[in-house]
């Protein structure tokens, strides 16, 4: 007897009263419950129609191989056969498998190192192409001046012996439009200088008297330390610093990122410049030039002029009040006039008397006087427009490392080996001298805030004073440690509204000072 469904003998028989059909039980139940029909009649069907069948219990017989034991052994025999064959067949896989993973790695090691090699490949190809473009202006502006000076005959034009030599080069001069736009910007400044006060949101003496080191960012390479300039972009807040690295970093403050790094010159960097309004970026070298850079809104730079009027060090850069013109100063005992946006030397100024070289310069705050030091501890007063050394102040001992007008046009701070000495451009006189280090210590930097307010002195140590006046004291308000460990501040800056001081030293970090942790300045 077979069920009906599966065809099996059922362990669980059971008969259908309508139709007589023999079930397996468990068989039935399910499609009664699925269907609730017969499966073979599809008659309604309910369980109350199923009856089960008693019957004894059933021992299956054994098969022929198992009633005896060489059957059994031909059977265990088949069985160990094919376990044998699926092992080799599995073994078989394995090593295909290998085979095909080796493959795999190999061709991914391969594909590694030629990756590897096309962005070695890559990464010089780009080198080699932002080097071609910095040459690009400076070879362009050379080849109009070689085809300017050649005859339609061919023949050189009696002028090429003027224009031979770099620093001998015939100059247009400052033009007259220009020094109209000179003594415009003058008259402007002096006007707005009278009605200037004292922002409301300047640190006040309080706050300075706190200021204490609020981070250490190491900018430059390890192999070469030192920070030899400092500037900062006060609308963006942005720190730049020319290293002895031969490189100029462009540092966001209020992140703490680097936005740039700007290679090309070949020796140190020992000045830099912002250019208060657009992008224009200046770095004057020891390789004996001036590079002018271009920033962009994903924050490079790109070098838009390579300026090779001076046949020696290049000492410092200074940008005029118009934000059109600078001034480079060099050891070749010359200083030029150029104009931004063309890179042109406009005129090369030498001085006649016997020096060894202009060590500092900087721009009078309305922009028709300029200030040099020298290698002879001389500073000099040019009026801008007539070229002429109008006056000398004399009394340093060593070169003049530093030079800054105050924003009040009366006073002029320079810094030299011996000490920081304090000038009245009214009455061409040093009115005071403040002796800060022993004789074997430098002054390296000596700078005013951009509200004339403090003047920063960097040396062996950092030192804030108040500003006072021509008779009243020049009160020494903080002193702040050289935390570098070389014993020598090279250069400082005044944050926006003195709200913090950067500072570079001999090593590799830009130091920046101001109040600790939220505090928020006192109210003045």
């Amino acid at each position: 007897m077979h069920c009906s469904i599966s065809g099996e003998v059922p362990e669980q028989p059971v008969v259908s009263k309508k139709s007589g059909l023999l079930y397996e039980k468990r068989l039935i139940e399910r499609h009664i419950s699925e269907y609730g029909k017969c499966p073979i009649t599809g008659e309604p069907l309910t369980m109350d129609d199923i009856v089960p069948v008693k019957t004894g219990k059933i021992v299956k017989p054994r098969t022929v191989q198992t009633a005896s034991i060489p059957g059994m052994l031909g059977m265990f025999q088949n069985e160990w056969d094919g376990l044998m064959l699926s092992n080799f067949a599995l073994e078989q896989q394995l090593h295909t498998a290998r085979q095909e993973l080796s493959h795999a790695l190999y061709q991914h090691d391969a594909a590694c190192r030629v990756i590897a090699r096309l962005k070695k490949e890559r990464d010089e190809a780009r080198s080699l192409l932002a080097q071609a473009e910095r040459q690009i202006p400076m070879s362009a502006s050379e080849a109009v001046t070689e085809n300017a000076s050649v005859l339609s005959n061919g023949k050189r034009a009696a002028e090429d012996d003027d224009l031979g030599q770099p620093g001998k080069r015939a100059r247009p001069g400052i033009s007259a439009s220009i020094i109209t736009e000179l003594t415009d910007c003058n008259a402007t400044l002096s006007q707005q200088r009278k009605k200037r006060q004292i922002p409301p949101t300047l640190a006040p003496i309080g706050a300075l008297e706190r200021y204490t080191q609020l981070s250490s960012h190491p900018l430059h390479k390890t192999s070469k330390p030192g920070i030899l300039s400092i500037d900062i972009q006060y609308s963006k807040d942005i720190i730049a610093t020319g290293g002895v690295d031969a490189t100029a970093v462009v540092f966001d403050r209020l992140s703490g990122q680097i936005v740039s790094t700007l290679s090309g010159h070949s020796k140190k960097v020992t000045s830099v410049k912002f250019v208060a309004e657009g992008e224009f970026f200046l770095t004057g070298s020891a390789d004996k030039t001036v590079r002018v850079w271009q920033g962009s809104e994903d924050g490079n730079y790109d070098c838009r002029h390579i300026l090779k009027d001076h046949t020696a060090e290049v000492q410092a850069v200074t940008v005029h009040a118009t934000n059109n013109y600078f001034v480079t100063a060099s050891l070749d005992n010359t200083w030029c006039f150029y104009d931004l946006s063309s890179g042109l030397c406009m005129t090369q100024v030498a001085d006649t008397s016997k020096t060894d070289g202009y060590t500092s310069a900087a721009f009078h705050p309305d922009g028709l006087i300029l200030g040099t030091g020298t290698s002879e501890a001389v500073v000099k007063i040019w009026d801008v427009k007539s070229q002429a050394n109008v006056a000398k102040f004399e009394g340093h001992v060593g070169p003049v490392t530093a030079i800054s007008f105050s924003e009040n046009g009366y006073f002029l701070a320079t810094a030299a080996h011996d000490s920081v000495k304090l000038w009245d451009l009214r009455k061409l006189k040093n009115f005071r001298t403040l002796n800060l280090y022993d004789s074997d210590t430098p002054t390296n930097s000596v700078e005013f805030d951009h509200s004339g307010s403090y003047l920063g002195i960097a040396g062996s140590d950092i030192r804030v004073y108040q500003v006072g006046s021509v008779k009243a004291d020049w009160n020494c308000i903080k002193t702040l440690p050289d935390l570098s460990g070389t014993g020598r501040a090279t250069c400082l800056k005044f944050g926006p509204d003195a709200n913090y001081i950067a500072v570079g030293s001999m090593d590799r970090n830009l130091r920046v000072f101001g109040l600790p942790g939220d505090e928020a300045p006192l109210e003045s």
